[in-house]
């Protein structure tokens, strides 16, 4: 195996979303990481019963919105008709394609409790050929989704592999997407198909890459190679994501992600005739 190095690293700044809830988001992902157009690092925030905020009714286009929860509750619904509780593990992986229109709210049995919300969402942005697809809704809880374990290593394999072991979710690109642990002098041999793009976001702890360093809140930009070796330098958790480099320019407005300008405007203007979420003819 050919070990990719680190290439960068990018520091989190925190952003304001949604309703009003803090994330922390690392500063490179729109201009490095196709197909990955942001990662948001939801909390850990401690919510008084009644104080935590989500994300209200809002639009997409042309991309894909991928949740998974660590801590807390949320729901989602949409459009379409889906409706799906989010808890701690579970996944939700949304394809806007063509149009969507969801919200995505604290679970009502949180916001009576209050507790720690804490979770990721990215955004996965569609080739051209795909943009206009209709939009689906997978809602994966996480008594589905793959742990695998080895000695000083835990994984939960969302997509993609890990240490042999496959995920379940279907993605109309192909993506890897794990949840790692590694206890301190461990290191993780992953394997990564050589023409992706990948990096770690560093979520706990400290990792190093063939002797440079990932620390907390830090986003790992990888070279090419057949796989990574991971080495923890303190007990650490990450996240591994890698997909294809799409080669398309892209128009980018709020919610929208498409190719072209005109490709924007027709998305604003379908949204504000109500007709975003209908099928092309």
């Amino acid at each position: 195996m050919t070990p990719r190095t680190l290439k960068m690293t990018a520091p989190t700044h925190r952003v304001q979303e949604g309703g009003g809830f803090w994330v922390r988001r690392p500063a490179a992902m729109g201009s490095l990481m196709s197909p990955f157009l942001l990662l948001d690092e939801m909390g850990p925030s401690m919510n008084k019963p009644g104080e935590a905020v989500g994300a209200p009714w809002h639009p997409h286009r042309g991309f894909e919105t991928v949740t998974y929860l660590l801590e807390g509750a949320m729901q989602h619904e949409d459009s379409e008709g889906n409706k799906g509780d989010l808890f701690p593990g579970d996944v939700q992986w949304m394809t806007a394609g063509r149009g969507i229109i969801h919200s995505e709210e604290p679970h009502p049995d949180f916001q009576k409790t209050g507790g720690t919300l804490h979770g990721f969402q990215i955004w996965v942005n569609l080739p051209s050929e795909h943009k206009m697809m209709n939009p689906r809704y997978q809602d994966i809880p996480s008594s589905q989704i793959p742990i695998v374990e080895a000695e000083g290593i835990w994984a939960r394999v969302i997509a993609g592999e890990c240490l042999g072991v496959n995920a379940v979710i279907d993605t109309v690109i192909p993506i890897t997407y794990i949840h790692l642990k590694i206890e301190e002098g461990y290191t993780h041999q992953q394997s990564l198909v050589s023409d992706l793009n990948a990096m770690i976001y560093v979520f706990g702890g400290e990792v190093s890459i063939e002797g440079k360093v990932i620390r907390d809140g830090q986003l790992g930009i990888l070279n090419n190679g057949e796989g990574v070796n991971i080495l923890a330098t303190k007990n650490a958790q990450m996240l591994i994501l890698a997909g294809p480099e799409l080669n398309e320019p892209i128009a980018r407005y709020g919610p929208f992600v498409m190719n072209t300008r005109e490709e924007i405007m027709q998305a604003v203007s379908d949204y504000r005739n109500g007709i975003l979420t209908q099928p092309v003819q």
